[in-house]
């Protein structure tokens, strides 16, 4: 059993798509689950690479990937109760997310307070961590929003459009067509990886790849959400279905997305005019920390650490301006541097 899918104008007939792959225990394993950990994996194996390209320690990503993936999955489920707190009567509600209710908004906004303070506990560049992790998230949007498409939702309003996708509900006789935003979302994102991708070795400065991720996530799902009949909406109670707070947090990321390209684009020029240094991934205080693999003791042991002068042919990267500290001020590279299962996803 399952729901009924067809893509008639692009020569795709009907197919049944069952939203459980399988059975253990008497629980049923949904696909929207397997499809999330795909996408999460996924991104993890490319934020590995990330790390090669800014020395971050491979140890140091998998302890971020723990946090990031707890939090994250916290932050969803939270920002969508929040935003439909009229459908939750207890606590129980709340966590039982096995009836659905995930918004991907929440999750960012999680993860990036996740990496900020994970970067300040390992003393990492956070801005670097920030172009590390989201080539990997937006391509684990792009698979993610497949699980929507398992479980026939997050569609968009009825069309005739020749790409409409035909649903006919589990229980129904009548099939309807909709806009398949998941797959608007799912091009969109995939585009935007590519992006990435391609810039990454290219970037001015330390957080543009984050900030071109926001800027673009942020433009597509503005006009996609507009599409949308699931959207959530702004004290709905109070306005109605006039504001959908996606739409609101997109242009939000948009508008900040380009205000702040702009500032560090121009910071890093007058950098680059000023031949200052690049700034080191870990602070000086790590160095101290691991100078030559041994741990100072507590004996006040002197430990040197001699700062070689930077390639300046190399082109590389400043942090954006809200760096640490350690960060800022000394933009030296140190010669003894560290190389580095929910029933329905309603994944807003």
């Amino acid at each position: 059993m399952g729901n009924v899918i067809s893509f008639p104008g692009l020569g795709i007939g009907e197919f049944t798509v069952n939203p459980v792959a399988f059975t253990i225990f008497g629980y049923d394993i949904m696909w929207y689950g397997i499809i999330i950990t795909i996408g999460m994996l996924a991104g993890f194996f490319v934020a590995l690479r990330g790390a090669k390209i800014e020395k971050i320690k491979t140890d140091d990503v998998l302890d971020l990937a723990i946090f990031l993936i707890i939090f994250s999955m916290v932050g969803a489920r939270l920002y969508y109760v929040l935003m439909t707190l009229e459908n939750y009567h207890s606590f129980w509600d709340v966590i039982n997310v096995r009836k659905g209710g995930l918004a991907i908004y929440g999750g960012v906004i999680a993860g990036a307070i996740t990496v900020f303070i994970v970067a300040k506990v390992k003393k990492i560049s956070a801005a670097k961590m920030y172009d590390m992790v989201a080539p990997g998230l937006i391509l684990g949007q792009v698979i993610g929003r497949w699980g929507n498409f398992t479980n026939a939702e997050a569609h968009g309003t009825e069309t005739d459009l020749p790409w409409r996708m035909g649903i006919m509900y589990e229980g129904s006789t009548t099939t309807h067509y909709y806009h398949p935003t998941f797959l608007y979302e799912s091009l969109w994102n995939l585009i935007g990886f590519i992006i990435l991708m391609a810039f990454y070795k290219k970037k001015k400065y330390n957080g543009q790849i984050a900030l071109m991720y926001i800027t673009w996530y942020g433009f597509g799902r503005f006009f996609i959400e507009g599409l949308r009949t699931d959207s959530l909406y702004f004290m709905k109670s109070v306005f109605g279905e006039t504001i959908r707070i996606s739409q609101v947090v997109g242009a939000l990321c948009f508008i900040f997305g380009i205000i702040f390209m702009i500032i560090c684009s121009r910071r890093a020029r007058y950098r680059a005019l000023d031949n200052e240094a690049y700034d080191r991934v870990y602070s000086s205080e790590h160095d101290l920390l691991i100078h030559d693999g041994v741990a100072p003791t507590d004996k006040g042991e002197n430990y040197s650490v001699v700062d070689e002068a930077p390639d300046k042919d190399k082109g590389e990267a400043e942090d954006l301006p809200d760096n640490d500290d350690d960060d800022d001020s000394d933009g030296d590279n140190d010669s003894d541097s560290d190389s580095g299962d929910s029933d329905s996803g309603d994944d807003r």
